[in-house]
Order: C-alpha cells, then structure tokens, then sequence
C-alpha cells in the first residue's frame, strides 16, 4: 500500500511538472507573437505615415500645378503673352527627365484651367537659362521675395518665369497648409482644387538627396509621377523630411516675407484633408508675380 502511495505521489508530480511546461511554452509563444505583431503594426504605422506625407504633396489628384491671361513684362525688358494651357496628368514614369537640364516640356490636356502655353527653350542656348533672377510674389498679406536657383534647376526656373509673366498665378489661392508631419504651404492653382495646371509638365530636378527641405525653401509640388511637375509650388515654412525617391525640385528660396507664411501657419487649416491639414483658415491669395534681375 505505501509503494503504491509512492507511486501515485510520484505520478501526480509527473504530471504537475508537464502541465507546467505547457503552460510556460504556451506563454512564449503569445509572448512571440505579440512581438511580431507590435513590428508588424510598427512597419505598417511607418510606411503609411510615409505615405500620408507625401499624398500632402499630391493631393486628391494631380495636386501640383479663370481667367483671361494678358501680356506681362518683367523689369528685364522681355515680355510673354498667353496662349494655350492644362495640368500634369500621373503616370507610371521610371525616371524623371531634365535631369541634364535639357529642358522638355510636355502638352497635357487634363487640369488645364488657364491658358499659358508652353515655356519657350533653345538648347543652342542653355546657358542663358542657368543666370538666376528674382521673383516677388504678391499676396494680399504682403509681399514674399524669392531667389531662383536656375543655375541648379533651369527648366522649372524657366516655367516659373514664363507663367508669371503669362499672368498665371495672378488672383489664385493658395489652397493647401500642412501643419503636421510637414511645414508647407501650398500655391499654383488657378482652380483651387489641388488638381489644377499649365497644360505641360516637366521633369523633376535639384532634388535633395536626403529628402530635407529647409525652412524658406521654394520647390514644385507632382503626382506620383516624376515628370508631372506644372505650376503648383510650396513653401516650406520649417524644417520638412520628404523621404520620395524621386524627390521635389527646389528651385528657389525665400528672401524675405517667409514671417507671412509662418503667420498663415499659425491660424491653421480647415482640416478639410484630416487633421493638420487643408485650406488655410487665412486666406491667402496671390495678386501677381514679377520677375526681377538676379
């Protein structure tokens, strides 16, 4: 009887221990998967924010780039006139063009809502194209002063040029303030819509390699596609990371009005995009663009 006592005490133990052990593997293993699934959650929060702040830059559609246009003449001596015009259209591009400055500008006929006409280029004289010059954009909050880099982007420097003188940009909002995750203020289109442009797109250039836009940098906004470059431009109030592969063209920097846009910032947005994001609670709109002597 006590043998058998034993027995049934030594069983009860057995068993006890292996309970025990299943229960600790079947802790590790809701331990492992939590883990994953806190990476996995991780990743999936990281690439969409990724993607959350580059559509800022996209919008509902084109989101980069009415009114009878006029002659205007910049205080150079050179003059334009209006013609024909649409916005960048997305499509699936490998590789942005102008990369070797060799300026191509391409008719679109989706998101023309003024007429512009294409930017006229010699290639017999690019060189004429690299000499910077100034810009004052003229808003109903006072003036914002801007020095373009042609020597680093020619062909966007060059369309800027042609389509303020084309009276494009006069009398449009600008329709979009970021305010969270990027510092931008949003210009260019005459519809207001984010989806609007000249009737041509471009090619990006002047990118930076690190995706870092320091406050008071000037740069086109696109679609997706690399070359949808148009007439639709932000202004980076503070410091911005844009992680795209293809990058944004910086073609210019703020001089001196960069105060008007941190105080558009500072009232806000309408949230109409989410939160932090969409029209600026203080409208802002611009009167004209002239083009001055570098």
């Amino acid at each position: 009887m006590a043998g058998s006592a034993k027995r049934e005490r030594q069983l009860a133990r057995e068993h006890y221990l292996r309970q025990q052990q299943r229960r600790a593997a079947a802790a590790a293993r809701r331990r492992r998967t939590q883990q994953v699934s806190a990476v996995v959650l991780a990743v999936v929060l990281v690439v969409g924010g990724v993607a959350v702040l580059a559509s800022v830059l996209r919008g509902n559609g084109n989101d980069l780039a009415t009114l009878p246009t006029t002659k205007a003449t910049d205080t150079g001596g050179t003059s334009a006139s209006a013609s024909s015009s649409a916005s960048p259209s997305p499509s699936a591009s490998p590789s942005a063009k102008n990369v070797a400055g060799d300026c191509t500008y391409t008719k679109t006929s989706q998101g023309a809502v003024k007429s512009a006409g294409l930017p006229a280029y010699d290639k017999s004289k690019a060189a004429s194209y690299r000499k910077p010059f100034t810009a004052t954009i003229r808003t109903n909050l006072g003036d914002i002063s801007v020095l373009l880099a042609a020597q680093k982007a020619p062909c966007t420097a060059n369309s800027f040029k042609h389509l303020a003188l084309a009276t494009f940009y006069d009398k449009t909002g600008c329709h979009r303030l970021t305010t969270q995750g990027i510092f931008v203020l949003q210009c260019g289109d005459p519809s207001g819509t984010g989806n609007g442009g000249p009737g041509y797109q471009f090619g990006v250039e002047n990118a930076p390699p690190n995706g870092s836009y320091p406050a008071g940098t000037l740069a086109m906004a696109r679609t997706s596609d690399p070359n949808s470059n148009g007439s639709q431009f932000f202004i980076v109030y503070k410091q911005t990371s844009l992680p795209d592969p293809n990058g944004y063209t910086v073609f210019g920097k703020v001089t001196k009005g960069l105060d008007i846009v941190t105080k558009v910032a500072a009232a806000g947005t309408d949230d109409s995009n989410g939160t932090g994001d969409g029209k600026p609670k203080e409208k802002v709109t611009i009167t004209s663009v002239t083009i001055g002597k570098g």
